[in-house]
This record gives C-alpha cells, structure tokens and sequence, in this order.
C-alpha cells in the first residue's frame, strides 16, 4: 500500500488447493464439496451501492459467517462493515435468521434449517465518501464516480469460518453500466449482460484481484515475460493521453523490475490506473495487479507526473516483496486472523526505496528528481518530532491505528507511517554500506535477488522473520545486521537518519528555491508547504492550515491546524502575497501578521521569521563518492534518467 494497499502459501502447504482452485477444480467450500457464486451489480455504483447476490454451500446445523476484516495490502482491520447493508438471508425462498457475535461484529451467526444445503445471502455496500473523501475508522472512502468504479470484493461477499481462504473457491461475476468495459486479473470465463462471469479461483485470490470499471478505460501492452499491462480509466477520455517518452519509461519498469529480482511471481501482470480528482489517491498492491489512484491529469500535467512517478513502481515492487515474500505475521490463513505489523519496515520501508530507485532507472524520475525526492523525504522526517519518544520499530507495530489518525498535527509530537519513508532512507544506507563495504562488487541489489528471486513461477506465498531478512544480507555482505536493524529501530532521537545520503556522498541542505519535485507534491496536493520557514502549511483551496511544525515561526505565533488564513499584512491571503511578504528574492527577516478565522472567531498572529523561504535539496558530500548515480543507473540499457518532455502539458 502507498503513504496514503494472495495466493500460494508455500510455507503452509496449501498451495496444492490453490493450484486446484486455479485449474478450474471444485475444491473445497462450506461443505467442502462445491464452489459458492458471487454475482455483484455495479450498474450504481456512480450512485454509491453495490449489491451482491451469493450463492453458498452449507450443511444443516450451526454456521458462521464472516465479513472480511483484517485486510492485505491495508494492514489493519479496515473491512467496511459500518457500510455493509444486510445480509439477507434465504433457503429456499424462505428467511433465516442470522445473529451478529457479541464480541466481533464482523461475525454472523446462522442456524441452517434441515434439508438446506444452499444458502443465498443478498447485501449492498454504500460506498459514499466519507465528508472529507479520506478513510476515517471504518467508514468506506469513496469507490466510484459518474464515468469510472473500483470493486473490492472484499466488500461485497461472506465466507464460512473454519476454513484457510485458500481452500475456498468462489466463481464471480460483475455487471457494469452499459457502454462501460472493465478489468481485472481475473480470468472471464463468459460474458453476460454488460459483464462477464470470471473462472472459478479461492477466495484469496478473488480478494486479491480488484476490478476496475469505465466509461473511457485504455489498455496499453508494456510487454515484459510474462506479458504485463496498464488499463487505465478517467473520468474525461483527454486524461488519457500519454506522451511516447513516459509510455517507454513504463515499458522500461516492466523491465527493470525482473532485472533487480531475478525472477517474477505471476502468471501476468496489470497495472489498474483510476485517474479521477474525486477519489483520494492511493496505490493498493496485489499479487498480479495492482490498485492505483491517481489526480485526473497525472499523465498530462508534468508536476502531478512527477508527483505520482513513483506510485505504479512502488506498487509493482510489492508483486515481490509482501505477496511473493510477506511477513509471517501478515501471512494470515483468513481475515480474521488479526496481523501483526512489525516487519512492515522491511514489507512498506524496502518498497517505498526501491520504488524510488525503479523509478528512476526506467526513467519515470530524472537523477536530480531522484535526488530531490530523497532530500523531501529526509527533510519531511526531520520534522517528526514524535521520534524522541516513539520508535520507528513502534511505528509499525501500530500501523492498525496510524493509517487512520488525523494528518492535522502530523509533526507534533507523534510519529505517523514513517515504516515507509523513514525505513527507506534505512535501506539506502544499507545499500550504500554493502557498496562500500564490498568495494563496488556487490549492492542492496544483490539481497533483491537472493530473497525475492528464485525460480520464476504462478503466484506463491513465502513467509518470513527478521531472521531471514539478517541472514540473507549476511551472505550477501558479511557485517553486523541484527545490530544494524536493531539499534535504528529502536532508538529514539532528535533528527532524521541521513546517515545514509552521506554514506551516499550527500548531504541535506536547504535554498531559498523549491526543489522540482517540491513543486511537483505541491501542485498535486493543492497547498503551499512553508515547514522549513514559517513552519505550516496552507491548502490552497481555501487557505487552511493542515499542519504547523513544532517549535517553528507559526508555532510560537500559536497556530493550529483548522484555522483558515484570511489575510497577510492586511493583504488578502493568497500565494502570491505569501511569497512576495516573505521576500523570497530578498531572504529578508523580520514580521508577518496573519490574519485567521478559527471556530467563527478571528485572530490576529504575528510571526517573527528569519531568512525568507527554505526549501530541501541534496549537495555533494565534499571528497564522497556519488553512489546515488550508481544506485539509480538502469540494469537493462534502458533510458533511465532520461528527462522527460516538460512544459507542454504544464497547468
């Protein structure tokens, strides 16, 4: 999943079932002899409900029926039960009563009545946004608009408890509007009615194979072995357009990735694009596809491109590491089983790292973008002050809460999802040390290859712990590991980790001009990001202050997140004004009176600032060697790095 989310497990033995289950087998269900049907109407989805008919297998007598709770890809018990409607349940036209636990209101508890051996359940999800667009609690962020839907059948089934999902098969079939078309990496069996029925597969893999639906939907052949690629839908058809130079940096993604690996886990592979200003962006990993949200123009505006460069990367690297490879304690058997998060340093941080490094080596970030989005990153956390009293380790033992906290306050005192971004400059200085340690002859893209490769195969589950992580970069550069990981997972300091950018020959330093990927985050998140000099900042629809860094200008001053700034010097606020006070050209030091609305009460704050405007860049380490242009230098010959048109499509 990105900051802002299944199959063979070989470790279990279950992957004989699977196999089964892919082959077109009626392997096990409720009774253990027949497949259950799921049949779900996305023809209102626009509207915000889905429906679903399902067909189930049972025998008379006690039964439990679950909704899936515990989710892949989000880490968290985020299955949307406050929005689930039903279910309805039926035998033979005839009502059955069902009881929810006391305890789990994600279980149901039904009594089967003599003679039935099939039980037909009728639910709807309301897939409303939230009032903000973001996933709040339990609440269902919104999933369509009027020319495109996501379905997560995650949402819309049951399933009977007492059984591995990987021994239960489901045959699925989808209806959409008319005139839509859809895709997924499940296999159709059989078209219907503005549909299709897919092949039937386990439960797992139904889950794990989200079905993006449109009324403009392009496909796009990447290539690659197996053969991968894009399906993109938008919400206007010019969203779709895509120059030639960042079609080849995708072709060169599905390149790259099998070259660092050494092998690939699916049987094919497709990225699903969403590009909509109406669903919040987010990127959800699956084992042979990919979930991906995008703003409307990130293929046509070059800084919401950039913004988003790394998003399909990150989420194609996951195919490897958190499907193919995944923690045990996120190798669940079902979703109920609660998952324990502790290694998503390892699941999110390495992702996020090499989404970066696979970004620029097929050439979706130039080597200065590369750069720059290394410098916001170490920046970003520098700001963290949480650090001093939580653990990065604990940020990921609480991932279950952290998804959902408030993002207002987000540098005070606590910590959010730093396993991504901090881990990540982590594994640059692992990188950067078994470079140096080995001289040159070996790299982070070694451990790659050992612990994610092998032999190329269908999709396959291999657990793991911190053990295997240690010992594989052991073999491949003898050094002390454990205490490496340990110690800059437990500790807790003032500062972000930049050990790492120096064993890499940089350094973090800060100009009075926004770096290009600064500017790049800024126009695709709609605010002005003062953190570095006055220490807030300001949506630019509407002038809300979301965050205000501890000990800053804005803090002392007594700002807070949800008030709206009104006015500057008694100038009506906007981001021209903003700049012009703070004498960016000048660096000049001196007041800024703000002008809020807070509650329906205005107040007056005057900021005492030094220096104009600060911005985070990367310079040279003097006398270091440069590792980052090793890092990010392309292993098939492609063109990473390669800059890409600029200015043509520019808002």
């Amino acid at each position: 999943m990105r900051a802002n989310t299944g199959l063979r497990r070989g470790a279990t033995g279950a992957g004989l079932l699977l196999a089964l289950a892919l082959a077109g087998a009626t392997a096990s269900a409720a009774d253990g002899t027949r497949p259950a049907t799921i049949d779900v109407d996305a023809r209102e989805a626009s509207r915000g409900i889905l429906k679903a008919h399902l067909v189930l297998p049972v025998a008379p007598g006690p039964l439990t029926l679950l909704y899936p709770k515990w989710l892949p890809g989000r880490h968290s018990p985020a299955g949307p039960i406050t929005s689930l409607a039903g279910p309805r349940l039926t035998a033979a036209g005839a009502a059955v009563p069902w009881r929810r636990d006391a305890v789990d209101p994600y279980v149901f508890h039904v009594e089967v009545p003599a003679g039935v051996d099939t039980l037909e359940a009728d639910l709807e999800v309301l897939t409303a946004p939230a009032p903000d667009g973001i996933v709040q609690g339990l609440e269902t962020p919104r999933y369509a608009t009027e020319s495109l839907a996501l379905v997560e059948w995650n949402q819309v089934l049951l399933y009977p408890a007492g059984l591995p999902t990987d021994g239960l098969v489901y045959q699925a079939s989808i209806r959409v509007p008319p005139g839509w078309q859809f895709a997924s990496a499940l296999e159709p069996a059989d078209t219907v009615a503005d549909g299709a029925r897919f092949v039937p597969t386990s439960l797992t893999t139904l889950v794990d194979s989200t079905l993006l639906a449109g009324r403009h939907l392009r496909t796009i052949e990447l290539g690659g072995t197996p053969a991968a690629r894009m399906q993109v839908a938008a919400d206007r058809p010019a969203a779709l357009e895509m120059s030639p130079a960042t079609l080849e940096h995708y072709r060169s993604l599905v390149r790259e990735a099998p070259a660092l690996f050494g092998a690939t886990h699916y049987r094919r592979y497709q990225f699903l694009w969403a590009l909509t200003d109406q669903i919040m962006p987010d990127g959800i990993e699956h084992h042979e596809s990919s979930d991906n949200r995008s703003p409307l123009r990130a293929l046509v505006d070059d800084d919401i491109r950039r913004a988003e460069a790394n998003l399909l990367a990150h989420e194609y690297t996951h195919s490897w590491n958190g499907k193919f490879r995944r923690p045990q304690g996120l190798a669940t058997p079902d979703y109920q089983t609660p998952m324990h998060d502790d290694l998503l340093w390892v699941y999110e941080g390495l992702t996020e790292y090499l989404g970066n490094v696979l970004a620029t080596r097929s050439g979706l970030l130039t080597q200065e973008e590369f750069r720059d989005e290394l410098a916001r990153l170490a920046a970003q956390m520098g700001l963290h002050r949480g650090r001093e009293w939580r653990s990065l380790q604990d940020t990921a033992d609480a991932a279950q809460i952290l998804y959902y906290q408030d993002r207002n306050w987000a540098s005070r005192l606590r910590r959010q999802d730093d396993f991504y971004q901090e881990s990540a400059l982590l594994w640059l200085e692992a990188d950067a040390l078994i470079r140096r340690l080995s001289h040159g002859h070996r790299s982070l893209d070694d451990f790659c290859r050992r612990f994610y490769g092998g032999a190329s195969a269908g999709a396959e589950v291999q657990p793991y712990d911190f053990d295997a992580v240690v010992a594989t970069l052991e073999a491949v550069q003898p050094y002390d590991w454990r205490g490496f990981w340990l110690e800059r997972l437990r500790r807790t300091r003032a500062g972000a980790p930049l050990e790492g950018l120096r064993a890499a020959g940089w350094q973090l330093a800060f100009s009075a001009a926004p770096s290009t990927m600064h500017a790049a985050h800024e126009s695709e998140d709609h605010e002005l990001n003062l953190q570095y000099s006055l220490g807030l900042t300001v949506s630019l629809d509407g002038g809300a202050i979301s965050d205000v860094v501890p000990g800053s200008p804005a803090d002392a001053a007594g700002a807070a997140p949800g008030s709206k700034l009104v006015a500057i010097n008694g100038h009506k606020w906007s981001r021209d004004v903003l700049h012009d006070a703070l004498g960016v050209e000048k660096g000049t030091s001196g007041l800024l009176t703000l002008l809020v609305e807070k509650d329906d009460e205005y107040r007056t704050l005057t900021l005492r600032y030094d220096g104009g405007e600060r911005y985070p860049h990367l310079v040279r380490e003097a006398g270091g060697e440069d590792l980052l242009a090793a890092i990010g230098r392309p292993l098939t010959g492609g063109s990473g790095g390669a800059r890409l048109e600029q200015g043509a499509h520019r808002r």
